[in-house]
């Protein structure tokens, strides 16, 4: 085999490997959050699910002290939130493959509503 058979090998294998081992993210936009949105109540139910069922383990007051921070949410506007949902921040993991974009806003909405209470 001919050298640059070789390397053309080479680079097809190592072209591979790297299409198997980097993750490829897409960039979305963040949602609005409207007055409208916040203050809907099929958010803020549909947020409350996947409060309970995923983020309340680890954010919950059942959950201290330890795996998590205490969210102060009137110290955060909506698109920080969504944004730590959706691509996660430190040792809490990104939800965008878990959950949909309207689950994402919903547990958002809920988290920022009057009725949270983690």
């Amino acid at each position: 085999m001919n050298i640059s058979k070789l390397a053309f090998l080479f680079f097809l294998i190592t072209n591979i490997v790297d299409a198997q081992t980097q993750e490829i993210v897409i960039e979305e936009p963040i949602p609005k959050f409207s007055k409208a949105v916040m203050q809907d109540s099929a958010y803020i139910e549909s947020g409350k699910q996947v409060w309970d069922g995923q983020c309340r383990h680890c954010h919950g007051n059942s959950a201290y002290p330890g795996k998590a921070p205490k969210l102060k949410p009137n110290s955060y506007q909506p698109e920080f939130v969504y944004d730590r949902v959706t691509n996660g921040f430190r040792k809490m993991p990104g939800w965008r493959a878990v959950f949909n974009e309207q689950q994402r806003v919903g547990v958002t909405v809920y988290i920022m509503s009057d009725t949270f209470s983690p």
